[in-house]
């Protein structure tokens, strides 16, 4: 499928965002996935990561990882959508409900709700009344992520594009 310009996926943690992007590239003639987690475990010392009440070297280094993965939630996505340049630009925001994410957290190698940081309860309330509704919103809950992934290139360059 020939596709071209930039998608950004986003949702809270085990929203899916990860195995659903590499799904969407794997079905794109051309693509690139750049995997949030990656640019966390990037800085090597001093990394600060989120919690309830974060400090502002960790809400610096969350905005840096951000402005290099676009995984964004809350007013953030407003000010993402100023940092890509790149057009056409289409939004898929995953939101499963949080049975769905409590199940996929268990599911998962790595752990996101652990350490003192969001439960999620929390993260999923912040997600929902502060992320400004833009691009395609799609409730994952009760798909595969091949569904979800097929989902997300069937509606994001028409309803989730933005201008």
């Amino acid at each position: 499928m020939d596709r071209r310009g930039v998608l950004l996926i986003t949702g809270i943690s085990a929203a899916g965002k990860t195995t659903v992007a590499e799904l969407v590239a794997g079905r794109l003639d051309r693509a690139v996935h750049l995997r949030g987690d990656v640019f966390r475990r990037m800085v090597v010392s001093g990394r600060q990561d989120m919690v309830p009440a974060s400090s502002a070297d960790a809400l610096e280094q969350l905005w840096l990882r951000h402005k290099i993965s676009a995984m964004v939630i809350g007013r953030y996505l407003s000010r993402m959508l100023e940092v890509i340049v790149s057009r056409p630009l289409a939004v898929a925001v995953l939101c499963p409900g949080q049975d769905a994410v409590a199940m996929r957290e268990t599911e998962r190698s790595k752990t996101a709700y652990a350490g003192g940081g969001f439960d999620i309860a929390t993260l999923d309330r912040i997600f929902r009344d502060e992320t400004p509704r833009i691009g395609v919103w799609i409730d994952s809950s009760d798909q595969t992520p091949e569904e979800t992934a097929e989902e997300v290139l069937d509606r994001a360059w028409t309803e989730g594009l933005v201008a």
